[in-house]
């Protein structure tokens, strides 16, 4: 409703803005009910600013080239995920977490500035009036559509849970923050490396079906490998942790360019409806994670982590081929 009424670009600058306000209520309020607060409105404002600009990028892609198109925004993005454990932990080892929030404050004042600047023309707004029933009806009679919005699901699930309990299960076992941001840094780099050529591979070759099913394998085959090991040494985990983002890199381009051809600029309706296989993944991970330490010590975390991403290759191999 939102981009119905005000448009994509002002969509994008309010949530950056959002994020803003969030993170100054964040740095005064510290551990509190209102730090707790502005840290729920980060992270809506963060599925809001994704949305977004993926409704904007999609306004200029053709299908034809959506692997490539979805590659390159992935690449550049990435590449700022690949900077952010390493500065994050820098700072975070001599000015605490003030630091990394003081920091994240002044990147996104910057980013704002660079939107309102380079985007005030393309303000497209969305014409059609749906409800969320309507909305609903209309995903769950498209088959592929909701097959493709699992392997989103699950992809994000991974993610969830990896970001919090992989980071505390190594420290657990001794690792400074320094050893991780440096492990971390390593295991981000084929999302800068292997999207964009396997979005050229997608558009032109193969489609993204059969190495959805060769990405969710290697996902699932490289949390069992975390599960069972039990090295002293940050590299060997540092290659654990880099042989799964491979396949989380492939899933995530791939469902990009997969879902994209199925959709275009006009439908904001089900794009957002895509967008939140995220947040669905976040609040169904932290349900059965409290679950599973309740019962069960850390590690049974990344047992789960496994299944989940096994369980994604039956509604990825009904999928019908983008060939």
């Amino acid at each position: 409703r939102i981009v119905r009424v005000f448009g994509k670009s002002f969509t994008l600058q309010l949530s950056i803005i959002l994020k803003i306000i969030s993170i100054t209520g964040i740095l005064f309020s510290g551990f509190s009910f209102w730090g707790i607060f502005f840290l729920i409105i980060y992270t809506i404002a963060g599925t809001l600013s994704w949305t977004a600009m993926d409704t904007i990028v999609e306004s200029f892609s053709k299908d034809i080239e959506s692997g490539r198109i979805r590659g390159i925004h992935l690449t550049i993005a990435n590449a700022g995920f690949l900077m952010g454990p390493l500065l994050s932990s820098q700072v975070l080892e001599r000015y605490d977490f003030y630091g990394v929030f003081l920091m994240s404050l002044i990147t996104y004042s910057v980013i704002l500035i660079i939107s309102i600047i380079s985007l005030r023309r393309t303000n497209h707004k969305f014409r059609e009036k749906i409800g969320a029933i309507k909305l609903l009806k209309k995903v769950l009679e498209r088959k592929n559509i909701m097959r493709i919005y699992y392997v989103s699901f699950v992809l994000e699930l991974f993610y969830a849970l990896m970001l919090i309990y992989a980071p505390l299960y190594l420290l657990s076992k001794g690792f400074s923050w320094d050893q991780l941001g440096i492990a971390f840094t390593i295991m981000l780099v084929p999302f800068v490396l292997i999207q964009y050529p396997m979005g050229i591979l997608a558009d032109k070759k193969t489609g993204e079906k059969e190495f959805l099913l060769l990405s969710f394998l290697i996902l699932g085959i490289s949390t069992l490998i975390f599960y069972f090991s039990d090295s002293a040494d940050i590299m060997v985990w540092a290659t654990i942790l880099l042989l799964g983002r491979i396949g989380a890199a492939l899933v995530e381009i791939l469902r990009e360019s997969y879902f994209y051809k199925r959709v275009d600029g006009d439908n904001v309706d089900i794009i957002n409806f895509f967008k939140t296989a995220r947040p669905v993944a976040y609040i169904i991970a932290t349900f059965f994670s409290s679950i599973l330490l309740y019962f069960f010590d850390l590690k049974s975390i990344f047992l789960f982590i496994t299944v989940a991403c096994f369980s994604a290759i039956y509604p990825t191999f009904r999928l019908m081929d983008n060939k």
